[in-house]
């Protein structure tokens, strides 16, 4: 019986949360998408349901959600978590604040805390702040996020904005004290009828204090960061054993490619690294902002270059680009030709004996995963902080996947993943 329920807002959301429980030791498959209700369990320690809700209309974000839960609960899961991005990605209409809310309605809990902390990748809060790096998350390139542009960086108000309840604050100087200081501070505020905690985090060791004292909580909202501490809990219970083996793949052989959606500082520069060590095409969604004919044009480069090296094709680009696109199509409709692109590219690789593929942008994989029929992900080695690499299951070909929020990885992502999945 699985013993953690999680709930995830994308779909690298969820590999990046997947991957940090694997690295507890906890066996972790992401299934994509609500199971239906006669789906059975698959045999893992934690599970993760990968939803596309981070941008959905309010409404459908919750329904999906409460729906995810609802099968988490039917199979068994002791505790739940619910997961979204470390930039606290969302808008004063939600949907963090509320598909929570639903959440913690659902379970009769009344509080949770909400901490999106990752200092492996430079997410950081302090005094209820949220920093990527030294910078404020207004101030960190968030603020132009083409859907969900982040321009405050106070994380009780940005919360507060969104939910019927009220946020307070656990901050700095009680985390340092350790869990029992943490579990007390948060017992209080629920008592006082706050419904949500926001908890400060700098190191990873306040992230596994946070998981210590959060260990009796119906749910747990935030990055996939403050899970480090999640799988200690079940092994102090006598609920999980040691394991050495959770992170264990099949081989899978055959051609290589990325696919960057992600307009992000971070996947721009990966893609520059990658230029002068790998064949790259940019895709110009401006200059043709037609999805059939991107998808044509990129498998046509890609037919005579497919072979022992990895090549890389991108629709990511510049803000000023973003803009100029969103200003002729409609926000919603640049976005959606970006990631039918990609996904009708993905397929044709896929046609044309791609098994191991990388995708960059939290919608993009959302698509290319549904297009290709992908049902679930094992989760296994992690290529940087946060991305790990998946062994795909669905109604096509098996697959290694690696799926990669925008804002992460280092400058040699793209390179340096295949040599991880080469060596495992």
């Amino acid at each position: 019986m699985s013993l953690l329920g999680c709930i995830a807002d994308d779909f690298t959301g969820a590999t990046d949360l997947a991957a940090m429980l694997v690295k507890g030791g906890m066996r972790t498959v992401q299934v994509i998408g609500v199971p239906g209700p006669d789906d059975q369990a698959p045999d893992a320690d934690a599970i993760v349901v990968a939803l596309k809700s981070r941008t959905s209309p309010p409404a459908q974000a919750v329904s999906e959600s409460l729906a995810a839960l609802a099968w988490l609960q039917k199979v068994g899961c002791r505790q739940f978590f619910f997961k979204y991005c470390s930039t606290f990605d969302s808008t004063d209409d939600g949907n963090i604040g509320p598909v929570a809310d639903a959440l913690i309605a659902a379970l009769g809990n009344g509080f949770a805390l909400a901490c999106p902390a990752f200092p492996a990748n430079n997410r950081s809060v302090f005094q209820g702040h949220l920093f990527v790096g030294s910078n404020l998350l207004n101030e960190s390139g968030m603020e132009k996020h083409p859907l969900t542009p982040m321009t405050d960086a106070n994380l009780v108000r940005v919360l507060g904005r969104q939910t019927t309840g009220t946020v307070a604050l656990v901050p700095y100087a009680t985390v340092v004290r350790g869990a029992g200081a943490i579990r007390d501070a948060m017992t209080g505020l629920k008592e006082q009828g706050r419904r949500y905690a926001i908890v400060d985090a700098v190191t990873d060791a306040d992230l596994y204090a946070i998981g210590e004292a959060a260990s009796s909580h119906a749910l747990i909202t935030g990055g996939s960061g403050v899970a480090i501490g999640l799988p200690e809990n079940f092994r102090r219970a006598g609920l999980l054993p040691a394991q050495t083996d959770a992170a264990k793949l099949p081989a899978v052989t055959g051609h290589a490619a990325v696919l960057a959606g992600s307009c992000s500082r971070a996947t721009l520069m990966q893609i520059g690294t990658a230029r002068g060590h790998a064949e790259v095409l940019e895709l110009d969604a401006l200059a043709t902002p037609d999805a059939a004919a991107l998808t044509a044009q990129a498998l046509a480069w890609a037919d005579s270059r497919l072979g022992a090296a990895p090549i890389v094709i991108a629709a990511s680009a510049p803000p000023d680009q973003v803009a100029a696109l969103q200003a002729k199509l409609g926000r919603d409709a640049a976005g959606l030709l970006v990631e039918t692109a990609l996904a009708g590219i993905a397929e044709g690789l896929v046609a044309r004996g791609v098994r191991r593929l990388v995708v960059a942008g939290g919608e993009a994989s959302g698509a290319v995963v549904q297009r290709l029929g992908v049902r679930q992900l094992t989760i296994g080695r992690e290529i940087d902080p946060g991305v790990p690499w998946t062994f795909a299951e669905g109604t096509g070909p098996a697959l290694l996947l690696a799926l990669k929020s925008g804002n992460f990885g280092a400058p040699d992502f793209f390179l340096k993943a295949f040599a991880v999945a080469d060596a495992s």
